[in-house]
């Protein structure tokens, strides 16, 4: 299955500022996302952000929350993006079929997000070097059930140019630049 700009969306989830410090490889982690999510801008790929409970998480972490200031965010307290119906409405009300999703904690609200997502119908990709948790075995497991339940796995490097398509796009140089 091609994934295309044209029927694809992106779900961040809960990258926030007082759990992103104990989340394993936080470093590259951070600096893979920040790729990423610049890399869909450039592509034009919309964007939903959620919270999980602000008050005791905090705020998404500065250096993502600059450039998704923007895009729709939903704070919520389910696991699940899903969870609020206002996160999933708002993905459905987009008519694109296909979700690109990346976040933390992999085991508990990227796992639920995306198994709710495939229950709806979705088409669910999932960034799996832009997705972490607090230890690196529960990320593995995750991963694993996510790939066993349908989720398609990929890198940001390889969605980035999957969606750019052709090195004809006008945007392939800036995608190009970034993944360098």
């Amino acid at each position: 299955m091609r994934i295309k700009v044209t029927d694809s969306i992106f779900v961040q989830v809960d990258i926030q500022e007082r759990l992103f410090p104990h989340i394993a490889n936080k470093g590259e982690l951070e600096k893979n996302l920040l790729t990423l999510v610049k890399g869909l801008k450039v592509l034009g790929v919309p964007f939903i952000v959620n919270e999980q409970y602000k008050k005791g998480i905090g705020e998404t972490i500065a250096s993502l929350k600059e450039l998704t200031d923007d895009y729709p965010h939903f704070e919520k307290t389910t696991f699940s993006c899903c969870g609020n119906n206002e996160g999933l409405e708002a993905i459905k009300k987009t008519g694109k079929k296909t979700v690109i999703v990346a976040g933390i904690e992999t085991h508990v609200c990227v796992l639920q997000t995306c198994i709710d997502l495939l229950e709806n119908g979705f088409k669910v990709v999932l960034v799996t070097d832009c997705c972490s948790s607090r230890k690196e075995n529960d990320t593995k497991f995750a991963i694993k059930r996510l790939i066993q339940a349908g989720v398609i796995p990929t890198t940001y490097e390889s969605i980035l140019f999957e969606l750019t398509l052709d090195a004809k796009n006008p945007c392939f140089k800036e995608i190009s630049s970034l993944v360098k």
